[in-house]
């Protein structure tokens, strides 16, 4: 089964707001101990249950909670996981600044962060005195999550929670905090529940090319005739400095103008460039010196990546099937050339058209 994960942003000050960055530490030294040990190994587990297994012990003994030792174990296991598949040394990684907590594991009710009937969320916590205590959260919840959040609990549908703290501080000597509550739901009662359109009678195709600055879309007929093209720009997160959150906000804002356009304009398939397989770090918690030649282009491929996938993500909300083509050819060719001359095209609105047409070609 595959499965999403929804933000709920919320703010907490005072003795809560001490309790989750209380918790959030204690979490991280476990994950730097986890971390510590298992770069000392010379043969590490296969799988979770081994991890947890030779892993537990450690957690716990920082941060006295199973599931939250157990979510430390795993993101660990992942980081290793990730740096395989890069062929990075996972000796070499460092954890980054982040703060966050979260449980391992999918059920019902998730135990130490719990959601309730009014939509808030008991979470579990460990004091700085690592005394265990329980908080109530309260994030803001948009009216479509809201039915979401609704069907998880009349359907006692498992999850798995995270809370990620972004930001904190003292404002009139009193301490705050923000945040985000994560929710790990399956994906098909996302899409059930999340939908914007339930039927879908479009006949075209779609080919999207994505850039750091803009994603480019291109609609043709089952003849390869092009029928229509646009451009959805996002270059103000290009500047230096610009806020990640906000960036990601305006990016998926874009990424619903493209579909709801796609959707008004007879899109029934949509074909993407086939994300690289990286076996990507998909917390981008992990900094590694060895990786300082070339980082651009791999923080590129990644940011390209994230937004290829988010695009199939949310497809199905608007009836559009998205299926992956070879991205070889679309950029740099005699074809594209020709294609850019033909019709007029800028060389991404050209590979927008090449990745449609070699999506019907295979089809």
């Amino acid at each position: 089964m595959d499965y999403i994960t929804i933000k709920l942003p919320f703010n907490a000050n005072g003795d809560v707001a001490k309790e989750l960055l209380s918790t959030a530490w204690w979490f991280k030294i476990a994950a730097h101990r986890v971390l510590a040990l298992a770069k000392r190994l010379q043969f590490l587990p296969g799988n979770k249950v081994g991890w947890v297994s030779v892993f537990r012990e450690v957690a716990y003994g920082v941060v006295p909670n199973r599931r939250y030792a157990d979510g430390a174990v795993t993101l660990v296991m992942g980081i290793y996981e990730s740096c395989r598949a890069l062929g990075v040394d996972f000796r070499g990684v460092e954890l980054s600044g982040w703060l966050m907590f979260q449980q391992s594991e999918l059920e019902y009710p998730a135990k130490s962060i719990t959601l309730k009937q009014n939509h808030e969320f008991h979470v579990t916590t460990v004091r700085f005195d690592g005394l265990i205590g329980r908080v109530v959260v309260r994030p803001t919840v948009p009216k479509n999550y809201g039915e979401l959040l609704n069907a998880i609990l009349t359907g006692r549908v498992e999850y798995m929670g995270r809370v990620v703290i972004r930001d904190y501080g003292v404002r009139n000597n009193q301490l705050w905090v923000r945040g985000e509550v994560h929710m790990t739901v399956p994906l098909d009662i996302y899409y059930e529940h999340m939908a914007r359109y339930r039927r879908n009678n479009g006949k075209l195709i779609g080919g999207v090319d994505v850039n750091t600055d803009r994603i480019n879309l291109a609609i043709i007929n089952d003849d390869g005739e092009l029928i229509d093209h646009r451009t959805f720009w996002f270059s103000e997160v290009t500047a230096r400095g610009f806020p990640k959150h906000k960036a990601w906000s305006l990016i998926g804002m874009r990424i619903h103008e493209l579909l709801d356009y796609a959707y008004h304009h007879g899109v029934k398939t949509l074909f993407l460039e086939n994300p690289e397989v990286l076996g990507r770090l998909r917390l981008i918690w992990v900094r590694n010196g060895d990786r300082k030649h070339g980082s651009y282009n791999h923080k590129v491929t990644i940011f390209r990546s994230t937004i290829t996938e988010r695009i199939a993500l949310k497809a199905p909300l608007y009836g559009i099937e998205t299926k992956y083509v070879n991205p070889r050819g679309t950029t740099n060719s005699t074809e594209h050339d020709e294609i850019m001359k033909k019709y007029g095209l800028d060389r991404h609105r050209a590979s927008a058209y090449l990745i449609a047409l070699k999506g019907i070609k295979h089809q």
